[in-house]
């Protein structure tokens, strides 16, 4: 079985300065830039014999390629007690366009979505027990631009528990393409 998610990978140079946000906070475990990205959808164990069959619902979504910004911090728990710190993803309405494109799709090999509400990020640290605050990474970064880009294509990753956290493999991308006309007679 692999534990596999759809996602969107973050260019090197917004990685780099996502990456020099690391501070010296109690708890915190900061990804690396491996460990950069954003989930789209997250399927849960998935047997090996069914991967290719999500792939293949995957394939072909009538969809354009879109900007995205990252943007801003903001945590998961309160400042004070953070579960996790993240960079902020603006704007929100082709990336929720995606994600319920690939839930239809999804759903109908017997999928069932997460029904927390999206909120699309990129986790910078995780925290375990006995977190520290971040309330002073929150106000120093709350408006920091960490860069624009444009998204092209989706990737599904495997994800793989290790001894830093989980490492992330991508086992398919897939292309953006744009709607088809409507074809003249």
């Amino acid at each position: 079985m692999s534990r596999l998610f759809f996602g969107l990978e973050v260019p090197d140079e917004i990685k780099q300065k996502l990456l020099q946000l690391q501070a010296p906070v109690s708890g915190a475990r900061w990804q690396t830039g491996a460990q950069l990205h954003i989930t789209l959808l997250f399927l849960g164990s998935v047997e090996q014999s069914n991967a290719a069959e999500v792939c293949a619902a995957a394939r072909d979504l009538p969809m354009c390629g879109f900007e995205l910004e990252i943007a801003g911090l903001g945590c998961f728990g309160q400042p004070h007690q953070p579960r996790h710190l993240w960079a902020g993803v603006q704007p929100l309405a082709a990336i929720s366009e995606l994600r319920e494109a690939l839930t239809v799709r999804m759903a109908a090999l017997g999928f069932t979505p997460d029904a927390r509400p999206f909120c699309p990020h990129v986790t910078v640290s995780r925290f375990g027990k006995r977190p520290g605050s971040v309330e002073a990474l929150l106000a120093n970064h709350h408006d920091a631009v960490f860069g624009h880009y444009t998204v092209t294509e989706f990737v599904l990753f495997e994800s793989s528990p290790g001894e830093h956290g989980s490492a992330y493999g991508v086992v398919e991308r897939f292309r953006l393409t744009n709607p088809s006309p409507a074809t003249k007679d």
